[in-house]
């Protein structure tokens, strides 16, 4: 639960920056996940990855009028998504919270598996709003294994449901971080004038 603990406090903490340096003008823009711009694409990192990420560990489901928010359309969505994660990560401080399972609606998911799935969401979805708007991610050498580790785990279940495309070779060199991209089906050198490979996970 350490492990996973300490990486999930990076990636928040990393989600949190990248979401303070999105400027109003670039919700409008393209992205790496397919259709989405990037309105669409933070609003569906907002959600699942704080408040998603809070609920997982209470056992509650989100609700109709969270999933229907725009979050973006409050002037200070950045900080309040900063606020919103840091409540979550402090829900996942209870060693007692990472066990057992998670009710997903109809079927279980070890508690454990569910959250290192969504702190892969933050870092890589973080990686997608980053691109998008101009910046870069910046994560330690640990934190970027278990977020590879993750996708390596969980990458046929994410293209069952069509959540990664298949898989890019990644370039001689490549970092840590890079290899989860490109395991995930993404484009570690992306630019908005790049094709989009993947819509990105849906949840």
């Amino acid at each position: 639960m350490k492990n996973e603990h300490r990486a999930m406090t990076e990636c928040a903490e990393e989600a949190a920056r990248i979401a303070r340096g999105v400027t109003p003008d670039r919700l409008a823009g393209p992205t790496p996940c397919g259709e989405w711009d990037v309105r669409t694409l933070v609003n569906h990192w907002v959600l699942y990855t704080s408040h998603g990420l809070e609920h997982r560990a209470r056992r509650e489901p989100l609700s109709d009028e969270l999933t229907a928010r725009d979050f973006t359309a409050d002037t200070d969505w950045a900080e309040r998504y900063a606020a919103q994660l840091e409540r979550a990560v402090a829900a996942w401080s209870d060693p007692a919270v990472w066990e057992g399972e998670v009710d997903l609606g109809g079927a279980a998911m070890p508690a454990r598996r569910i959250a290192s799935m969504i702190v892969k969401e933050m870092a890589v979805h973080g990686w997608d709003v980053a691109r998008a708007t101009g910046q870069e991610v910046v994560l330690s050498e640990e934190s970027a294994a278990f977020v590879l580790k993750v996708v390596e785990d969980n990458a046929e279940l994410y293209r069952q449901y069509q959540g990664f495309a298949d898989p890019v070779e990644p370039a001689p060199g490549a970092t840590v971080l890079e290899r989860a991209l490109a395991a995930s089906g993404r484009d570690p050198h992306w630019s908005a004038g790049t094709a989009p490979l993947t819509r990105g996970p849906l949840k």
